[in-house]
């Protein structure tokens, strides 16, 4: 088949699968990458590229470092401390809970930063007698704006410095983003502030998350604890468990004080309806507190008779104070943006010499990050290089670009980078916007080698327009992940993400060339 029909035909049934979403990306990206093997568009050699590509081990690295900061309570400190310290007028909480969720985004990336930070908009959203639907949008808007600032902000950032050195021009610098991505944090933060209250719904959800900051405090108080009995740390916390029905512990004698059978876990409290009881036999209903390390609590709310009434998981890690290895966490991440910064080491090595660091010092352990490393994210990105490689090598991308050419005229680069950016808006409400910029990006590379331009304000045009994921619930997981907690319908996103996506494609289009110019 001709490699410039087949890579094509791929593209084509690639886009239709991930936004019809009935397959899992990952299966969509693996088939992109067999089926260009398979019609002769890709080589072997090609086709496998992708998951030795040092981006890959780069977004792995990420993750481990964006489970440090979140699971030693840096990331829930933040958030605890803007709940202390901002008052009650809703501008003034909305710019700082906006702020907050964008720096953290430059260091942790856009789905670490608005999951740690959900609750804490409830939180706020309760303390102003606002319904949480007028807080959490905003916050996820603010964190795609966010990762323009650094190079950690996004994967993107990343994979078009990457591109744009395979191009045969220069890398981005670390906070090289940051020219574009400043400006975009305050107009954002200007839009929603003026737009926000009118454009946004005011719904309550029934299944608010729960905020989990005083997690010890009000166990204290329901079970009149002494404050060391709820105390929570590093090591060790207090959950409580419900005994279901059937559960092989009915019948059990408990008491306060006592430890399991297996010895690992301390009970603090029984309560039986709204009683607290000294010693009993257990039965269906009854609630225990217990004690111990996070490990031990983990183990014992799965096991199957038992129900946890919060996950150890969650309580740990918005209730952990900063200690020791929240410092090790953050001088990690303050010496890898250093190095990065600086170019001193290729991103990958130093992103992984930073996840090495964070493990050999059990700052995280392996499970932590077993689980914390998106395969998802990393297959996505490692079976769509291989789409990126064919539009090159095929001739598609230079197809596509002459006919730009031809419809705009090559003397006329706004043009056709307007035609590019308006191109990576549309299809990134519906993709992933990696899959999005690893589709476009070769078009851009086509189209500037044509015209004579400069390949950089190229790139970054596309990375400002990929961050443009505004309109819709499915054009990133932050988006998604604030649906259920704000009770957001599907055509909320658009009513706001409209003048914010307008002026991301303004930024790339007008000023990203005054910048990086043509």
């Amino acid at each position: 088949m001709d490699p410039i029909l087949a890579t094509v035909l791929v593209l084509l049934a690639a886009i239709v699968a991930f936004v019809t979403n009935r397959v899992s990306p990952a299966v969509v990206a693996l088939g992109v990458a067999l089926a260009l093997y398979a019609t002769g568009a890709v080589t072997f050699e090609q086709t496998i590229a992708g998951f030795g590509d040092p981006i890959v081990v780069y977004l792995a690295g990420l993750f481990v470092i964006s489970e440090a900061l979140d699971s030693t309570g840096v990331t829930a400190w933040a958030g605890q401390q803007l709940t202390r310290r901002v008052g009650d007028k809703r501008s003034s909480v909305l710019i700082a809970l906006m702020l907050l969720s964008a720096v953290l985004t430059a260091l942790i990336s856009v789905n670490g930063t608005v999951a740690a930070l959900v609750p804490v908009g409830v939180a706020l959203a309760a303390r102003l007698r606002q319904p949480p639907s007028q807080l959490l949008i905003p916050l996820a808007f603010a964190a795609h704006a966010g990762s323009m600032l650094t190079m950690l902000g996004t994967p993107i950032n990343v994979l078009v410095s990457e591109l744009s050195v395979e191009a045969g021009s220069r890398p981005f610098g670390f906070f090289e983003f940051a020219l574009v991505g400043v400006p975009l944090l305050i107009g954002v933060v200007v839009i929603v502030v003026l737009l926000g209250p009118r454009l946004l719904p005011h719904r309550y959800p029934a299944n608010a998350p729960r905020n989990l900051g005083d997690h010890a405090e009000t166990l204290a108080r329901d079970y009149a604890l002494p404050p060391d009995s709820a105390r929570i740390g590093y090591e060790d916390g207090v959950i409580e468990i419900v005994i279901p029905p059937r559960s092989p512990f009915v019948g059990d004698l408990v008491y306060p004080g006592m430890r399991t059978e297996s010895g690992e876990l301390v009970v603090t409290a029984v309560r039986r309806g709204e009683d607290r009881i000294d010693r009993t036999h257990l039965r269906t209903g009854d609630i225990l507190v217990l004690r111990g390390t996070w490990e031990d609590l983990e183990r014992k709310a799965g096991n199957p008779g038992v129900l946890p009434v919060d996950s150890p998981d969650r309580i740990r890690r918005q209730s952990v104070h900063l200690g020791a290895r929240s410092y090790v966490s953050v001088a990690v991440l303050v010496a890898m943006c250093g190095f990065l910064a600086f170019d001193v080491f290729p991103p990958a090595i130093v992103v992984l010499f930073a996840s090495a660091i964070l493990v050999g010092s059990r700052v995280v352990t392996m499970s932590q990050v077993q689980s914390s490393v998106s395969l998802t994210t990393l297959i996505v990105v490692a079976g769509m290089i291989p789409m990126s490689t064919a539009l090159q090598t095929s001739g598609a991308a230079e197809q596509i670009s002459s006919a730009l050419v031809s419809w705009f005229g090559a003397s006329s680069p706004h043009l056709l980078l307007a035609s590019i950016v308006l191109l990576v808006i549309v299809l990134g409400q519906f993709l992933s916007n990696l899959a999005t910029v690893l589709i476009v990006a070769p078009v851009a590379v086509a189209v500037a080698e044509s015209t004579g331009v400069s390949i950089l304000p190229m790139m970054m045009a596309i990375t400002v327009a990929g961050a443009a994921s505004f309109l819709t619930p499915v054009a990133t997981a932050g988006n998604l992940m604030v649906q259920d907690p704000g009770d957001y319908r599907f055509g909320d996103y658009w009513k706001l993400g409209l003048p914010c996506a307008a002026l991301f494609a303004a930024v790339a289009v007008f000023l990203v060339p005054l910048i990086w110019p043509f």
